[in-house]
């Protein structure tokens, strides 16, 4: 927050700048222009697993000057898949693939992580960081809540029994790549595939107390922690009463101000809703998913309060490398489906 004061007609005035999804952001080494981020989104275009031009495109077309970038769920090993078409980062080929794609995100001036589904052999990969999805009841998640870990052993039954194979994976991975390059996304308050906790905050909070923990031992911080706010959930986005989204607002600035660094929300933002989470305090940045889909070029939309294009569920996971992926018109160009 930024406070000018000026001395006018002998009183003394103060004018208070708020951050908004328009101010710049330090996050770790990156300088960013904006608060705008691309959310990490399943997409199903990169045939057998490789990353290809469609890619390249769609995700050159979302980068910015300063603009910040998550991939879509990036396979560490064929075994880890659990949709068709997803890119791995597990070959020699895939990796080489994926520096054209960084390459030309660079280009534009944009920061882009790689979001890992499973962690197993990291590859020398082409980015500029990578996000830990422990997150929407995937294989993470699966220890980290209690209707879905049935385990009697050291991973299972207490919170800090819960959450020791992230620990364990985040400091694995710190290991290889460097705490600065590392990042981390959790759910507490989420449903996908069964995955839900009797008691969101307490292990959200305990989860941020690992991490909190993990990086005063390493002496320095990791790159941010992503949250998915609880209006997303197995159903889509829905809206809630007051009562309850207020109740949504609290769990994420207690997990905000727990956290010991950078702190991402994404789930169903709109850009009131953005600009009002930035201003109360829950969230350094924000992650658009499907408004991102349809509009490359939203964070221009945004700023200048132009229409947004809409977006088409029915081509959300096609494999076409074009329809629904890269044909979204940019504002002022003709729309092309």
């Amino acid at each position: 927050m930024v406070v000018a004061s000026s001395l006018t007609m002998g009183v003394m005035s103060t004018n208070v700048v708020k951050e908004d999804l328009f101010s710049p952001y330090q996050l770790g080494k990156f300088k960013l222009t904006h608060r705008i981020v691309l959310a990490p989104m399943t997409r199903c275009r990169a045939i057998n697993e490789m990353p290809n031009e469609a890619l390249e495109k769609y995700y050159t077309q979302r980068s910015t000057p300063g603009g910040f970038l998550i991939t879509e769920g990036t396979l560490i090993s064929q075994a880890a898949a659990g949709f068709a078409h997803c890119p791995g980062i597990y070959t020699d080929e895939q990796v080489e693939a994926w520096k054209k794609i960084v390459d030309s995100v660079h280009a534009k001036g944009a920061i882009i992580f790689c979001q890992l589904w499973h962690v197993g052999r990291v590859s020398n990969q082409g980015f500029d960081g990578v996000e830990i999805h422990g997150a929407h009841g995937y294989l993470i998640d699966q220890f980290l809540k209690e209707a879905i870990n049935d385990r009697t052993d050291e991973y299972g039954g207490s919170l800090q029994n819960r959450i020791k194979f992230l620990m364990q994976v985040v400091q694995a991975v710190v290991e290889a790549l460097g705490d600065e390059k590392v990042a981390v996304r959790i759910s507490p308050a989420i449903d996908h595939f069964d995955a839900i906790d009797s008691n969101p905050l307490a292990l959200g909070l305990a989860v941020v107390d690992g991490l909190n923990k993990l990086q005063s031992n390493l002496g320095s911080k990791l790159a941010y922690l992503h949250v998915t706010q609880p209006r997303f959930t197995a159903r889509g986005v829905v809206d809630k009463p007051a009562k309850e989204a207020q109740a949504d607002a609290q769990l994420l600035r207690k997990l905000k101000d727990a956290f010991e660094g950078s702190f991402v929300s994404s789930g169903g933002y709109t850009k009131e809703l953005g600009m009002d989470a930035i201003a109360q305090g829950e969230a350094d940045l924000v992650a658009f998913g499907r408004l991102f889909i349809s509009n490359p070029d939203l964070v221009h939309r945004l700023k200048v309060n132009a229409p947004l294009n809409k977006y088409d569920r029915t081509t959300f996971y096609t494999h076409d490398p074009v329809l629904g992926y890269t044909d979204y018109p940019f504002l002022g160009e003709e729309i092309l489906h």
